[in-house]
């Protein structure tokens, strides 16, 4: 979404360069969450601590190491984006796009990874107490036992 949106505002096309932008941008903001949830999960399991405090946790202490990367890859995607000489307009769709899916991938991932983990753990515990039910109440009989 912030590639295709950054592509607009510079009035730049969505050539096979920008595309590979976006193929970039999923490994990078893939791992952002993936550091915040592994974090979570590891705590809840060996932390003894509740999901939400685990992935509280996990927000503050993996915000840095995550910042630290995004900033990276943006601030070497904004040569791409704003050079000039040989190649440049060449260049110039792979570092806006790179640029534009950081920053609003940044956002949503901070805000919408612990959301989502949060309903999923629910969901899980949901599905565990019914499944319980069920075997304690006997449920139907299966053919074969």
């Amino acid at each position: 979404v912030g590639a295709l949106l950054a592509l607009l505002l510079f009035k730049t096309e969505f050539s096979i360069i920008a595309l590979i932008g976006v193929i970039l941008l999923i490994g990078i903001v893939k791992k952002n969450a993936i550091m915040m949830v592994d974090f979570a999960i590891d705590q809840t399991r060996n932390g003894h601590k509740s999901s939400l405090e685990a992935i509280h946790e996990a927000c503050l202490l993996r915000f840095r190491p995550i910042m630290m990367t995004t900033m990276a890859a943006l601030l070497g995607a904004l040569p791409l984006a704003f050079g000039n000489g040989d190649g440049a307009e060449l260049r110039a769709p792979l570092g806006i796009a790179i640029a534009g899916g950081l920053i609003v991938s940044q956002v949503l991932t901070l805000y919408t990874t612990p959301v989502v983990y949060l309903y999923m753990d629910r969901l899980r515990v949901w599905g565990e107490k019914r499944r319980n039910r069920r075997g304690n109440s006997g449920g139907p009989a299966v053919a074969g036992e």
